[in-house]
């Protein structure tokens, strides 16, 4: 979160027409559970205006770009990578490693989330192949559940900035009011 290292979300392969809404939902997941930006495949376009507009109307920082070398995003990536995959290590064995390299080393993280068959090179070029049970479900659960546990919880207590419009947390309704409709 913006004031430890950078943690960023690299969203590895991208269908477009099948993929639209998990890709949006990978930043969007991405932004509102702590990390600092989110790097999509460059035909992922419609993902990346969607996350903007959303950053602009309920707040930041968070920063969406594409980018049109995954594969060399990760390989020259300069901090710690953790891909995950069902196929990895529990993230309750290693939450705990991951977080005290991250405090130690004041290193950026990435964390590669696959959108289609990943290469056997990004199980190589990670320092953690990270699973969330296990079990086939969905990539965009997983990073919910492993930003949350990175972050011990205090995303959730984040402020957001220059927000043009808030949700009220309430038990019944959806209301969403200005930033200023709070102030009175």
């Amino acid at each position: 979160m913006q004031d430890d290292p950078e943690v960023a979300v690299l969203r590895f392969g991208h269908r477009p027409g099948r993929d639209d809404r998990m890709t949006t939902h990978v930043g969007l997941t991405a932004r509102a559970l702590g990390a600092d930006r989110v790097i999509l495949p460059d035909n992922a376009g419609q993902s990346l205006e969607t996350i903007r507009d959303i950053t602009t109307r309920f707040g930041g920082p968070f920063d969406a770009e594409l980018d049109d070398s995954q594969a060399a995003t990760i390989r020259d990536w300069d901090g710690r990578v953790v891909h995950l995959t069902m196929y990895g290590e529990r993230v309750q064995d290693v939450e705990g490693e991951v977080r005290a390299a991250r405090e130690e080393t004041d290193e950026p993280l990435l964390i590669v989330v696959g959108g289609e068959k990943v290469p056997f090179e990004v199980y190589d070029e990670a320092d953690w192949n990270v699973g969330v049970t296990n079990q086939p479900h969905s990539e965009v659960a997983g990073l919910a559940v492993f930003l949350d546990r990175l972050f011990e919880g205090d995303e959730l207590e984040r402020e957001w900035t220059d927000a043009e419009q808030v949700v009220v947390p309430e038990e019944t309704g959806k209301t969403v009011v200005s930033p200023d409709e709070l102030e009175e």
